[in-house]
């Protein structure tokens, strides 16, 4: 009689153990935020004084225009591309499918420095100009805004590229092919029935995009051009008030806030109706100049935003022989690796166990904890950097601290500014990165491989050593993959909390642009190029594979 309360109650115990992890991430996710907002609770009177009269309301000012100017673009680059490669057939479509998505593979801050160094007044295309047309021939200013919003809508496109292209895929031409018959002309025919359908895929890759925004503090510091982000990284090491920093964070976490709300509203209930049988006949077919137009359209693009700064990094380092490959570029490479190596193991192993408490909680859906735990993504580095710095600075001094003193230790700072403060930074932000592949991985696994395990005696830990791990393994090598990558072109979080003497590549192209010196910031910023070059064939591949 008593034999089953225990069975039920150890049942509990474990189902309460495989929920750990989750529960765990998302403690982590929610620490810096808490301490942030917490924060509000100190006086820093003298700092916003000088804040708000010199510097806030600029600072308001260009966050918005950055954010209005890269939404508006990214959407009718990327949707204006993506509808012509969904639906359309002209020369060159079937390599400009996938390398419009190759400026992915280039950070922000790397696009920007090689922009400036061809079109500052002494690049190679102003002198150009000038040697063309004279000393005083007009040559836009790329110092400026402008300047900011062309370069990463150059990068950021992609995103809404890659999800609007999909959507237009799966709609296919029937619908747009039915308003025409009843006498709908073919733009108002893309506008009521083609563009409506795609909204909730438009919205959510101007959504990630705008995350980007929002989180860049590289490119925007290249061009001299104040955020929020600037603004933190000025007021931790210019006013040296880490409780500052931490408050005009908060003011970025509610333009985060704002920019998910959004994106919530604009895809509203929309839903996608698949046509997975779609032919390549169904494609319209441009012919002549409008043929032409569309590819050249396309190919200037991936020119522009890929080719053009690959190619000039190529240059510069073949200017300089490649002179900087010396004893301390390989420390900067090791560091890299050794951090993205670190982080990407963590949050991979943090997903597979959240993931696969899903599976045991018969969900295919994420719950209210499953969603804080994957909001990582949506925190700009600065901001976790923060947050994480502020938490871990009371740590030490409340707890660590004590602790030593009662054993007769001298006090030590043993969180702040450690290599594991800077390792949780990455696994927080970049933990959403990992479990979408590993997620998606277990939805294509029937259950019923668990259920036979289970009635012949296996443990939960046994069905996932011994039959998930070997099945997801091509989702857990795109998970560690992506956060590899990832982790190795953060550079706002890497430039907060790096331990002493651990600069990386993304730290050696910041000091080397800080000093205008673009050809020694090449190198390091090349290598990162040609290494994030695999996930973004990755992406490509799975987002081919609805066509």
């Amino acid at each position: 009689m008593t034999q089953l309360p225990r069975t039920a109650s150890a049942h509990r115990w474990r189902a309460r153990l495989w929920q750990l992890p989750t529960l765990m991430t998302a403690a982590l996710v929610l620490m810096p935020i808490t301490v942030i907002f917490l924060s509000w609770g100190s006086d820093q009177t003298e700092i916003w004084q000088h804040l708000i009269e010199t510097q806030l309301g600029r600072l308001l000012k260009n966050t918005l225009f950055l954010l209005l100017g890269v939404g508006i673009w990214v959407m009718l680059l990327g949707v204006s591309l993506a509808w012509l490669v969904a639906l359309c057939e002209f020369p060159g479509r079937r390599y400009l499918d996938w390398a419009l998505m190759l400026p992915l593979a280039i950070p922000t801050y790397v696009v920007a420095f090689v922009a400036l160094g061809l079109m500052t007044y002494s690049g190679p295309l102003h002198s150009l100009i000038r040697a063309t047309f004279g000393e005083d021939a007009w040559f836009p200013d790329i110092r400026g805004p402008i300047g900011v919003i062309a370069v990463m809508t150059c990068v950021l496109y992609p995103y809404v590229y890659m999800l609007a292209r999909s959507a237009f895929l799966s709609q296919g031409r029937n619908l747009m092919d039915a308003s025409r018959l009843l006498g709908v002309s073919p733009w108002r025919s893309f506008f009521r029935v083609a563009l409506p359908m795609a909204r909730p895929a438009i919205a959510a890759g101007t959504s990630l995009a705008l995350m980007e925004t929002l989180a860049d503090f590289g490119a925007v510091a290249v061009f001299n051009y104040d955020t929020f982000t600037t603004a933190i990284y000025k007021s931790w090491f210019g006013f040296f008030s880490l409780t500052a920093a931490a408050q005009l964070a908060s003011l970025l976490l509610l333009f985060v806030a704002l920019a998910l709300y959004t994106e919530q509203r604009a895809r509203g209930d929309g839903r996608l109706h698949q046509n997975p049988r779609r032919q390549q006949s169904e494609r319209y077919q441009l012919r002549g100049s409008r043929a032409w137009l569309a590819s050249g359209y396309c190919s200037v693009v991936v020119l522009v935003a890929f080719l053009v700064p690959v190619l000039q990094l190529l240059a510069w380092v073949w200017e300089t022989r490649a002179q900087d490959i010396n004893e301390i570029y390989w420390k900067l490479v090791a560091h890299t690796f050794s951090l993205g190596g670190m982080a990407s193991l963590i949050a991979v192993t943090l997903a597979l166990l959240v993931a696969y408490h899903q599976r045991l909680q018969k969900r295919h859906h994420n719950n209210t904890t499953e969603r804080l735990a994957t909001l990582g993504y949506a925190l700009p580095g600065s901001v976790l950097a923060v947050g994480i710095m502020l938490a871990f600075a009371s740590i030490d001094a409340g707890v660590i601290n004590p602790v030593r003193q009662w054993l007769g230790l001298a006090p030590a700072q043993i969180l702040l500014g450690s290599l594991f403060a800077l390792v949780l930074a990455y696994v927080v932000r970049f933990f959403s990165v990992a479990f979408g592949p590993i997620q998606s991985g277990f939805a294509r696994i029937k259950p019923s491989y668990q259920e036979a395990a289970q009635m012949l005696g296996s443990s939960h830990w046994q069905v996932l050593k011994r039959i998930y791990v070997p099945l997801l393994t091509p989702g857990i090598f795109t998970a560690l993959l992506l956060v590899f990558v990832d982790t190795m072109k953060e550079m706002p979080a890497t430039l907060l909390l790096r331990p002493f003497g651990w600069d990386t590549l993304a730290v050696r192209i910041y000091e080397m642009t800080s000093e205008g010196e673009w050809e020694r910031a090449a190198l390091p910023a090349l290598t990162l190029v040609l290494i994030s070059i695999p996930p973004v064939v990755i992406m490509i591949r799975r987002s081919r594979a609805v066509s």
